[in-house]
């Protein structure tokens, strides 16, 4: 009984789809505007202050444009980057400002509005940690707290 239990497990596990097949990289998806839509239109324009603050002040760069879309007390959790709009300014000045693009340009998954809360989900290519030859693709998430029309808070799951 033992080894047919033992043959059953080893031929359950060799057919498993989690042995025999590869993960499935995150696909991004190409349509911002309907990602930025939403039947409550306080929901679609929480969505796109932060696209906009993503496009103008992320990836462009374009400081000035930091108070336009952060309060001053603005919380940020990301271990790398002090608290504060200041603090945002001054890490970011570090790198050259860009033209701003009409998208964004991180392979967008989707954008999620709740409350104050929005969800940026992007895709992220990492570097393979048992061949660093190799790279594989995993989800990043981004969320911001909005208050009174400004990004108040943000969360993402970066390390030091």
């Amino acid at each position: 009984m033992q080894k047919l239990f033992q043959g059953f497990f080893l031929m359950f596990v060799l057919s498993s789809p989690l042995v025999l097949h590869a993960q499935i990289p995150p696909v991004a998806n190409p349509d911002h505007e309907r990602m930025l839509a939403s039947v409550d239109p306080k929901l679609a324009a929480n969505k796109r202050l932060v696209y906009d603050f993503w496009r103008e002040v992320l990836e462009a760069r374009h400081m000035d444009l930091a108070n336009k879309y952060l309060t001053e007390s603005y919380i940020q959790h990301n271990p790398n980057v002090a608290t504060g709009r200041a603090a945002l300014v001054k890490y970011f000045s570090q790198f050259p400002t860009t033209p701003i693009a009409a998208h964004v340009k991180v392979p967008l998954i989707n954008i999620v509005a709740e409350g104050d809360l929005v969800i940026v989900c992007s895709v992220q290519p990492m570097p393979d940690a048992k061949d660093p030859s190799k790279s594989y693709t995993t989800t990043q998430f981004d969320m911001f707290r909005i208050e009174g029309g400004k990004i108040a808070e943000h969360w993402d799951p970066d390390r030091k």
